[in-house]
């Protein structure tokens, strides 16, 4: 156990770098690639099964079923089913929800408007890395 580890275990503070911090997997789960578009999709308010599944392009429908189970059992997502025929069910943010979505929806919008500037990095490490290699060759 390394000084961090030590230190949480005696505060019992959450230290997300310590390896058995259960705040890593927290996090893992709202910043999975399916949990930061769901808690998107789900920003601007409630949304059925099959709407999400629309917005959150390129999910399939059992990645996002785990995922939105997964973000209840954590507290984010609340799962509301109407005994009707065909069964209804929405999905919306719980206050706690709310908040891990200003977060990551921050990040992806971030994420957004420097795409270009990504594209240009990676053009660029890439072009000097064929250059290294060639030279090597």
């Amino acid at each position: 156990m390394d000084v961090r580890e030590e230190l949480a275990a005696v505060l019992g503070t959450p230290d997300v770098n310590a390896r058995n911090c259960p705040s890593r997997v927290i996090l893992e789960h709202v910043t999975s690639r399916w949990g930061v578009l769901v808690l998107a999709a789900l920003i601007d308010g409630t949304r059925r099964f099959s709407e999400l599944r629309r917005t959150v392009g390129g999910v399939s429908e059992k990645m996002l079923a785990q995922t939105l189970q997964t973000l209840e059992r954590d507290g984010f997502v609340r799962r509301q089913a109407y005994p009707v025929i065909p069964p209804r069910v929405e999905y919306s943010l719980t206050p706690l929800g709310k908040e891990a979505a200003d977060q990551v929806w921050g990040l992806a919008r971030w994420a957004e408007s420097r795409t270009e500037q990504v594209a240009e990095a990676r053009e660029a490490y890439d072009g000097a890395r064929e250059a290294y290699e060639g030279a090597r060759a």
